[in-house]
């Protein structure tokens, strides 16, 4: 097993603090750098200014917004920093969700499966270099009865890894069939073939194994010696992943949660968080839930649940540290690395 993290400095805008944490995490053997995109700054622009301060560590987008763009843009997009990383680039791709794709963007969330489909095979064509002609359900190039023409792409072919992050069965196969890894949320190592098992029909659909994919899944991590008072802490932030982060019908989170044995717990905490019960369903967040899907408490606790995760069958583990500065955090994200490392060598 590997660890990769997220961009971190002293908070928004602290761009030499993350400059900082991100020499630091190469220095500690860190496997890749990822930055998120929601509805602030966008992904691509603090991997470029990180590409500048660092030399071998990965940079990837977690995730680029597949509806924010044309296939071509992200093409271009993905040409531009494997070009300015000198080849460290990994394009990660998902679809978010209506909430933000329509709210925020302005566009349709429409069959985002197949849009996903199309644009990996559109972006795989740009980098080996191919002319833009295609032709499916909601990308055709060049657009049939205008001035357009199929255009080949400016430069040298060139070679990205492309990771995606689905948790829905068919986004999951579609994982396992055209990508390079997965980028894995709300996942319990214990039930991990809930994902698996979609990714590898995927896989083998495409004469391929799951052993072809990178699996990485997120993990929040704190140490200390008072277990309760952080399980209990992390635990009531889940009350806002199943209340928030989707509508009353559409919340992929609790829909992964849900197909992993939390069904009912779930939609009750998603109820008292509509209905303005936010403390209420904080408290009825199952602590456990905290300690199956994070890295909490001691260096023994910590290894213990890191076995597990080896066994699942995960190979990165993308750790987001906590700590009130950047050297805090740095000197969890290397305790971590060893106990990790300490576990791999069993």
């Amino acid at each position: 097993m590997q660890v990769s993290t997220g961009i971190a400095g002293n908070g928004p805008g602290d761009w030499e603090g993350a400059a900082t944490y991100a020499v630091e995490a190469e220095r500690l053997g860190v496997h890749s750098l990822w930055s998120a995109e929601t509805w602030g700054t966008d992904a691509l622009t603090p991997l470029a200014f990180i590409a500048a301060r660092t030399t071998s560590i990965k940079l990837g987008t977690g995730i680029m917004q597949i509806g924010a763009r044309t296939p071509a843009m992200v093409a271009m997009s993905a040409r531009g920093m494997a070009s300015i990383s000198g080849g460290r680039f990994i394009l990660g791709l998902g679809t978010s969700g209506p909430q933000v794709i329509e709210g925020w963007h302005g566009v349709p969330f429409d069959r985002p499966v197949q849009r996903t489909r199309e644009l990996i095979e559109i972006v795989r064509m740009a980098s080996r270099g191919e002319r833009l002609e295609y032709s499916g359900e909601t990308f055709e190039l060049p657009l049939p009865g205008g001035q357009g023409r199929a255009i080949r792409p400016a430069g040298e072919p060139f070679d990205v890894p492309i990771y995606l992050a689905s948790l829905g069965p068919r986004n999951l196969e579609l994982t396992g069939e055209l990508c390079d890894g997965w980028i894995g949320n709300s996942f319990i190592p214990e039930t991990a073939d809930v994902f698996f098992d979609r990714m590898r029909v995927g896989a083998e659909r495409n004469g391929r194994t799951l052993a072809d994919l990178n699996l990485q899944v997120s993990v929040s991590v704190e140490f200390g010696d008072d277990v309760d008072e952080i399980t209990k802490r992390h635990a009531r932030g889940y009350a806002f992943t199943f209340g928030a982060m989707g509508s009353r019908s559409d919340n992929f989170y609790l829909n992964a949660f849900a197909k992993q044995g939390y069904a009912d717990e779930g939609r009750e905490i998603q109820a008292l968080w509509l209905d303005g019960k936010r403390d209420e369903a904080a408290d009825r967040v199952p602590l456990e839930l905290a300690t199956r899907t994070n890295l909490l408490g001691t260096d023994d606790l910590i290894k213990q649940r890191l076995r597990i995760y080896r066994d699942a069958g995960v190979t990165t583990l993308r750790a987001f540290v906590r700590g009130s500065s950047v050297a805090e955090r740095l000197a969890d994200l290397g305790r971590l690395i060893d106990l990790v490392n300490e576990v791999s060598s069993e």
